[in-house]
């Protein structure tokens, strides 16, 4: 139904825009507990739809929710020659011209009485606590909605009962085909044992099995013959010999990988299991590491996209994908006929996910990204720690603005890059159907 794509369309938006102004809030609150004067927070870019202020600053809403800011007065230094309130207009150069230009823009709004209130003068280490603060809440936010799917709706597990029992000997291609059985295929290890849908293997030549996983890897590592089989039947333990044959199948451990492996031929049944807190933290440790590799190759990544988006190749599923690609699967997943539990944690993981690729995205060593900022605070603390030891004279603050002309290039490739990525998405998405 096409309300119901435009529902979950609009849903994760709305997600996505709320995880953007908690992401301004990580800026916000350490910002004015140090006292650094925040004109605006904003949600959003372009020309404002809503705004209030409330005592110094001003908060709203904007038209483009593709991002937000927190508006700090005195983000860069003056020269170190310079009065701290004045810059000088001389400029040698176009590039000296943009630098001084975003100086006097970053102190045009202090105040007299604003001195101690700039966020250049802080300590390093307050600087850092508030340019990670966006981050880390949406890694917290992150680590919070993955805990709701994981501890809460559960991951779908294999289980050790069986959920069916093909009659004829299958190979891998056939099981996800769904192929049927003809009179001329060989019967099944499984039906030539006796083993039932509803059974639960509890041992594999002789071997306690307690997961699906050393079942089948207990059942792999066998040889063609007869083995035991220990199953439970409605409480009834019962001991089956099943005639095993060998197969060429993948590798579990090692993708793409063909090994000749011992064959029984069941299928486990799938049930919802509930994790822990351990669990919630693995997943996400992986999924971090996964996103850090994902960031390193995204160059490469994007040619695919763009490929994608003007040769008409297939898309890869495992590439970028923009807010508007997100919005389109998340409105594919809610006119789906998959149960509400299913929609509401794939929902859930999804903006998960994104706030996870959010916050590394962020933490990218470049201006004007958040770790732009906080490289230049832990560069001037280094700088400073460094001084105290040999008894040296205290550094000035880390001048950022001298790093303009690469936030300038920076800037300009993210817009490209965004640009692309909501290009393909109209014309060439991902979808879960394929």
């Amino acid at each position: 139904m096409i309300w119901l794509y435009v529902a979950g369309l609009v849903i994760f938006l709305l997600g996505l825009l709320l995880s953007i102004a908690l992401h301004e809030i990580g800026h916000l609150v350490p910002a004015k507990r140090f006292g650094v004067r925040v004109t605006q927070y904003m949600v959003g870019f372009g020309p404002t739809m809503w705004s209030r202020r409330r005592g110094e600053t001003e908060y709203g809403v904007k038209w483009i929710p593709l991002g937000g800011y927190i508006r700090m007065i005195g983000m860069l230094p003056p020269r170190p020659t310079d009065a701290p309130n004045m810059v000088r207009t001389t400029r040698s150069s176009p590039w000296q011209g943009l630098i001084d230009t975003a100086r006097e823009a970053s102190l045009e709004e202090i105040r007299p009485g604003d001195e101690n209130r700039v966020f250049y003068r802080k300590p390093w280490w307050q600087k850092v606590i508030i340019m990670f603060g966006g981050p880390a809440m949406n890694f917290v936010l992150a680590f919070i909605l993955f805990a709701v799917v994981l501890m809460g709706f559960g991951v779908p597990t294999e289980q050790t009962t069986l959920a069916t029992v093909p009659a004829c000997v299958k190979t891998a291609e056939a099981y996800a085909s769904n192929k049927e059985c003809t009179p001329s295929d060989p019967a099944s290890p499984a039906a030539r044992a006796g083993l039932r849908p509803g059974d639960r293997i509890v041992s594999v030549a002789g071997s306690p099995v307690a997961t699906w996983d050393e079942a089948t890897r207990a059942i792999r590592a066998q040889k063609a013959g007869p083995v035991a089989i220990g199953v439970d039947r409605a409480g009834q333990r019962l001991t089956l010999t099943a005639p095993l044959i060998v197969q060429d199948r993948e590798s579990l451990d090692e993708p793409g990988k063909i090994e000749r492996v011992g064959y029984l031929g069941v299928l486990a049944q799938v049930e919802n299991q509930r994790m822990g807190v351990g669990a919630v933290a693995a997943h996400m440790w992986d999924l971090t590491a996964a996103t850090a590799g994902a960031l390193i190759r995204l160059p490469q990544k994007m040619v695919g996209v763009w490929n994608a988006a003007f040769s008409g190749e297939e898309r890869d599923p495992n590439g970028p994908i923009g807010v508007i690609g997100a919005g389109r699967i998340g409105g594919e997943v809610a006119s789906s006929a998959a149960p509400v539990e299913n929609k509401v944690a794939f929902f859930i993981n999804l903006l998960a996910g994104f706030n996870l690729a959010i916050g590394m995205f962020n933490l990218i060593p470049l201006l004007p990204l958040d770790g732009g900022h906080v490289a230049g605070g832990l560069w001037e603390g280094l700088k400073r720690g460094f001084a105290r030891v040999t008894r040296r004279p205290m550094p000035g603050y880390v001048d950022i603005a001298k790093a303009l002309p690469l936030t300038y290039a920076m800037a300009f490739v993210m817009i490209i890059m965004a640009g692309l990525l909501m290009y393909a998405d109209l014309v060439n998405p991902i979808t879960l159907t394929g």
